[in-house]
């Protein structure tokens, strides 16, 4: 049974084995990462912080090309996405944050729920088919290979070091706080 925070958060296992501690807190991250950009206009998503230019509309598009780039490109070995053809950073290697204050925040949520319902599938079918052990279908160009393992805990990490940045962003837009 999952249980469900007062922001609609699921809650990581208490006891559980690896494979669902791990997905369940990549989903508590994902689910944080919804929270803090609901609800906003194109100034919510825009809006910077400081000195920074990071906003939450590079964030969603950012997280959108990670989640298929280590679940699609990665982890089973798929070309890229469309989305994200390669002339796209020849031009500009931040194109994904730079690019996102012209899509619509309709867009941009789109483009990123869509992105995780693929990274939940194929996770879902690449666990079935072998676990977290088994290696990555695209290696490095040193033929070193990541375990399934270390994607899945790299999005981890992805996940929580950008919320953190769209914790101080979303409360410089309208004072929303909380983890």
């Amino acid at each position: 049974m999952t249980v469900l925070d007062d922001q609609g958060r699921p809650q990581p296992p208490l006891a559980s084995g690896e494979i669902e501690t791990l997905v369940g807190f990549l989903e508590y991250q994902r689910a944080t990462f919804a929270w803090k950009c609901s609800g906003l206009d194109v100034a919510g998503l825009t809006a910077t912080v400081g000195a920074s230019t990071m906003t939450l509309c590079g964030i969603l598009k950012h997280l959108a090309y990670y989640e298929d780039h280590w679940f699609s490109q990665r982890m089973r070995g798929n070309e890229r996405q469309t989305m994200w053809k390669d002339d796209y950073w020849d031009a500009d290697p931040d194109w994904e944050w730079n690019s996102a204050a012209q899509d619509s925040p309709e867009e941009l949520h789109a483009l990123w729920q869509s992105a995780v319902t693929r990274s939940r599938d194929l996770l879902s079918k690449t666990l079935a088919d072998g676990g977290l052990d088994q290696p990555a279908r695209r290696g490095l160009p040193d033929g070193r290979t990541r375990s399934v393992r270390w994607i899945v805990v790299h999005m981890i990490e992805e996940y929580a070091r950008h919320n953190g940045h769209a914790d101080l962003i979303r409360e410089s837009v309208d004072g929303l706080v909380g983890e």
